[in-house]
């Protein structure tokens, strides 16, 4: 969650606008005529409208030279492509997630953890290349044309009527775009441009092959973030590593001119924070403690937790409450209170305007339908806190509300500062660059630069795959503190 400087005031929701009747286009990349509603334009401002939502609610990586390093890779790769003329940009999202998406129109994404598992620049063009590749063959586009992305939902908040939703803070539909799933054929197509357009500008185009390696090894548990991470939106990486030797093994080309670029992009990722963020606030068990904004909450135990850019979530075992947090501005509580409760299909229940732990408040319950007509109800907090009103919103379905609306008050009520200096000076782990004197293993190394992560995952962020593999002499070195 970041801080409140950073927070827009959102316009959520983004319109789908396709076309009238069915129509057909030439495919860039194939130059075969296929099915498309959507045209350049309807493209290029949908992904414009998702660029903005992201860079909101995910936030950027807060270093202009690692932003315009990546930036003018991406450029560099995407003017040498089929449609060279797209508003291409290129971001680092601070987010701890393996992974990296495309938008419609051009604008490419990778985020912080990424990089930190990465080791040379030619294994982030493969990357790069790859998500332009979504873009130049137009896969957004095919997929909005066949009507999918209004089937995409949000998960939880999706439950709740528009209006409502809107208010949480906890909804986005233009973050809908950055879920969308490519087919394989998709995917393949997009290695198979991504390698073309890394090998077209110089790189050792074997890095694909070693991030393909690299993926493999990360597995499910890595860099939890805001987004899912590379294995839960692409397919196994062993089919793909397979076809990109394949597609090695074919090559006429050279590589003994070809680069990898180690050395500029080791020394732009040294220092880069590797894992969650403490800074921006984080869960201990089901306390969530906030150090920039000192303040904690305590979210109802064995509850599933999700800490956004926009809002804190928390979802019951049985999928049918949820608790969010969230900073909608700086109103008067009353008067936030007042604009929840005046929403079109929302009827207010009892009301309250006592304080919370000697904070300024304003609460009530509440009732809502959904879209389909179902019963939901609530209760909503505003409380004023160092210059900003949060709100803290409790739901679940009309008949279990009962069963809840104990737990969603004493997570209310556990809002509080936060004084722990211990939580208050919590920082983020980062990575840090040692150029190796001898020969050592992942294991060798960790003893005489120790890091704070288990020896398997420095292994994985060096390049290699156990912790008794060597690492080189002369090498540049990950270790994290």
């Amino acid at each position: 969650m970041t801080s409140p400087a950073s927070w827009p005031v959102y316009r959520f929701g983004l319109a789908v606008l396709l076309l009238h009747g069915a129509g057909c286009a030439t495919n860039p990349v194939t130059g075969k005529r296929e099915l498309s509603l959507v045209s350049e334009e309807q493209e290029i401002q949908m992904g414009q409208q998702a660029a903005v939502e992201t860079r909101q609610q995910i936030g950027l990586v807060p270093d202009n030279n690692l932003q315009s390093y990546v930036k003018a890779i991406g450029l560099d790769l995407a003017k040498k492509t089929e449609r060279p003329n797209l508003p291409w940009s290129f971001d680092v999202v601070d987010d701890p997630a393996v992974n990296a998406f495309a938008l419609p129109g051009g604008f490419i994404f990778v985020t912080r953890g990424l990089l930190t598992y990465m080791n040379s620049e030619a294994e982030l063009a493969s990357v790069m290349g790859h998500e332009i590749g979504h873009v130049t063959a137009k896969h957004s586009v095919h997929q909005m044309s066949q009507a999918q992305l209004a089937q995409l939902g949000l998960g939880i908040g999706s439950v709740l009527s528009s209006d409502v939703a809107k208010l949480s803070g906890i909804a986005s539909q233009g973050l809908q775009l950055l879920m969308l799933k490519y087919s394989r054929d998709d995917e393949s197509q997009a290695d198979e441009l991504g390698f073309r357009y890394a090998l077209n500008n110089g790189y050792d185009i074997r890095a694909m092959r070693s991030m393909f390696q690299m993926l493999e090894r990360v597995g499910e548990g890595s860099g939890q973030g805001k987004l899912p991470n590379w294995l839960a939106s692409h397919p196994d990486p062993a089919d793909r590593l397979a076809k990109t030797d394949e597609r090695i093994a074919m090559l006429t080309t050279e590589l003994n001119k070809a680069v990898l670029k180690v050395d500029p992009f080791m020394q732009r990722i040294d220092g880069l924070a590797f894992g969650e963020n403490p800074r921006q606030g984080y869960f201990e068990g089901a306390r969530f403690n906030h150090p920039d904004l000192a303040f904690r909450i305590d979210f109802p135990p064995g509850w599933q937790t999700q800490n956004q850019a926009a809002a804190v979530v928390g979802v019951s075992a049985k999928q049918d409450a949820m608790f969010a947090l969230s900073v909608p501005g700086k109103d008067a509580p009353a008067t936030m209170l007042q604009q929840f409760l005046g929403q079109q299909g929302v009827q207010a229940g009892q009301s309250s305007s006592s304080s919370v732990n000697g904070f300024s408040a304003a609460s009530a319950d509440f009732q809502a339908q959904t879209q389909d007509g179902k019963a939901l109800a609530g209760t909503v907090a505003f409380v004023s806190y160092n210059g900003s009103t949060f709100q803290l919103l409790g739901y679940s379905a009309a008949v279990s509300f009962g069963s809840y609306r104990g737990l969603f008050q004493q997570a209310i009520q556990s809002f509080n500062r936060l004084t722990d200096q211990v939580a208050l000076n919590k920082q983020p782990a980062r990575i840090k660059l040692v150029r190796l004197s001898r020969d050592m293993t992942v294991d060798d190394f960790n003893r005489q630069y120790p890091s704070v992560v288990p020896v398997v995952t420095l292994a994985i962020i060096n390049g290699v795959g156990a912790p008794t593999d060597v690492l080189k002499a002369g090498k540049w070195a990950k270790r994290v503190q």
